[in-house]
């Protein structure tokens, strides 16, 4: 392969509600990068939504500007939708350059009402603005038939509490809800008799589909929640946030220490196992950038702060792209004790 190939790639997408904008900007500049094709997507929550967004715009006749367009109008869109919630920053916060609703009294009253009353109870309704939006702005019969990608999403079946992951051809409206419902903010979501929660809490995102399935051996992840933080969280807010961290992170730590062990021990000429031992495991993180961002801005959809993720993402991937494109095809960037 010279240096100037296509390189195939896969991408494993995170989520993290608003955060789910760093992700948008890491895909924009993958997108951008001509030695680079995205062939195989899997995605959870947030990262369930990016990865339809980009397979509808993928599909919809304009390849990569296309998938480019519609994350663009997609998170543009969501927070048009957002800009009537009482859930934004306070004057204070504008002011101090903060991009969190800790000293909001509306965040604060939403805190403590999912802690004492359940989705069913508050929004017995079952209203769900990103339901609204994807029905206005996804062609789900597209997305079945985008056949330039290999797409999976993760749902958390309540009653086993194992991951369920759904293929491109299966995809709707309703799987997307079932990927991204936090079950403080959302009820289950049924399908075909099972309820789901969001898949974050089984796989954030799952990476097994991706390896057993897809021809590309290049699995990149795309890491929007910190791994590790160096400070003790001492506040409520703070130790909130480091909890959900851990929580969304761990089914990753787990697969990725997992395959990393599995290349090391697999005996190559176990055709059940080749596939995990020639797998190439690359991860793209907002470093610390990410770790300047609480809990509370998960639900901050200003345009203003979404465009600002954007850009963290995208410098981060541009970077990642001259550090790693060479090493594309030919080794991990990934080692054990990284996961």
């Amino acid at each position: 392969m010279g240096p100037s190939a296509t390189k195939d790639i896969d991408i494993a997408l995170q989520g993290g509600g608003a955060h789910g904008a760093l992700a948008w900007g890491m895909l924009d500049r993958l997108l951008e990068e001509p030695r680079l094709s995205i062939k195989g997507i899997s995605g959870t929550s947030a990262g369930a939504v990016n990865a339809v967004v980009l397979a509808d715009g993928f599909a919809g006749g304009g390849g990569r500007a296309g998938a480019r367009q519609a994350l663009a109008r997609f998170w543009r869109a969501v927070s048009d939708a957002a800009r009537l919630s009482p859930l934004q920053r306070t004057p204070l916060e504008r002011l101090m350059g903060r991009w969190t609703l800790d000293s909001s009294p509306a965040y604060a009253f939403f805190q403590m009402a999912t802690s004492m009353v359940s989705p069913y109870e508050f929004n017995p309704l079952n209203i769900n603005p990103l339901r609204s939006l994807f029905a206005e702005l996804i062609d789900f019969e597209r997305v079945r038939n985008c056949d330039g990608l290999t797409l999976f999403i993760a749902a958390t079946n309540v009653r086993t509490g194992t991951a369920r992951v759904f293929k491109r051809h299966e995809l709707d409206i309703d799987k997307v809800m079932a990927s991204a419902a936090l079950p403080q903010l959302f009820q289950a979501v049924e399908i075909d008799g099972e309820a789901y929660w969001d898949g974050g809490y089984m796989g954030n995102p799952v990476l097994f589909p991706l390896i057993d399935e897809s021809c590309q051996r290049d699995l990149v992840i795309i890491q929007i929640n910190p791994l590790v933080r160096k400070e003790l969280p001492r506040t409520a807010a703070e130790i909130s946030n480091r909890l959900n961290e851990i929580t969304f992170n761990a089914s990753l730590v787990r697969e990725i220490s997992s395959i990393l062990l599995l290349k090391r021990l697999i005996d190559e000429e176990n055709p059940a196992h080749v596939r995990y031992a020639d797998t190439r495991l690359h991860r793209i993180s907002a470093g610390e950038a990410a770790m300047q961002l609480g809990v509370s801005s998960k639900l901050n959809a200003e345009w203003a702060f979404l465009t600002h993720l954007h850009d963290i993402g995208h410098a981060a991937a541009d970077r990642w792209i001259a550090r790693n494109v060479e090493l594309i095809g030919h080794c991990s960037t990934i080692e054990a004790g990284q996961a």
